[in-house]
């Protein structure tokens, strides 16, 4: 059985860290489903609208600055890759409940398999996932393939906190 997953109930919250600080914002969730069987979950895939991304640590230029720079070619190049997409390829049930998750996570035409625990309550689906962005070819900053960048280097991991309705 597919549950649609309530796009306008559900929250994606982004944080990213660089070697100064942080930055945090949002970004919605286009579409997506959970596969379930005798109410447990057996699957799912979603696709996360990119044009979204909405920083909530900034006000003003400075906010408008950095989405203008997320969107951009540096980062996530959302006129080119508008979406990204996550495909859950396994599941598993774990002893105390929570759902371990493997999916292929597709970035900039990037695809890479994700692993993350997901708790399903009722109707409320909750998870935190780590993604490594210089396996998507965002490589802005990144000291993975810049040397010399100091206090400028922006860490390749950003956090994704996610909660899903259906």
């Amino acid at each position: 059985m597919e549950k649609q997953i309530n796009t306008q109930a559900s929250n994606i919250a982004w944080k990213g860290k660089k070697v100064l600080g942080s930055h945090s914002g949002t970004i919605d969730l286009k579409e997506g489903k959970l596969t379930l069987e005798n109410d447990e979950i057996t699957g799912g895939e979603f696709v996360i609208d990119m044009t979204t991304i909405t920083v909530t640590d900034l006000k003003g230029d400075d906010k408008a600055g950095l989405e203008g720079h997320l969107n951009s070619d540096d980062f996530f190049g959302v006129d080119n890759h508008p979406t990204s997409k996550l495909v859950i390829t396994s599941v598993a049930k774990k002893d105390d409940g929570t759902y371990g998750m493997v999916g292929d996570l597709t970035i900039k035409e990037n695809t890479h398999p994700v692993t993350f625990d997901l708790d399903k309550n009722g109707n409320t689906a909750t998870t935190k996932l780590s993604i490594d962005r210089s396996k998507y070819n965002v490589k802005y900053n990144s000291g993975s393939f810049f040397s010399g960048l100091g206090d400028q280097t922006i860490y390749d991991n950003f956090d994704l906190n996610i909660e899903l309705k259906f």
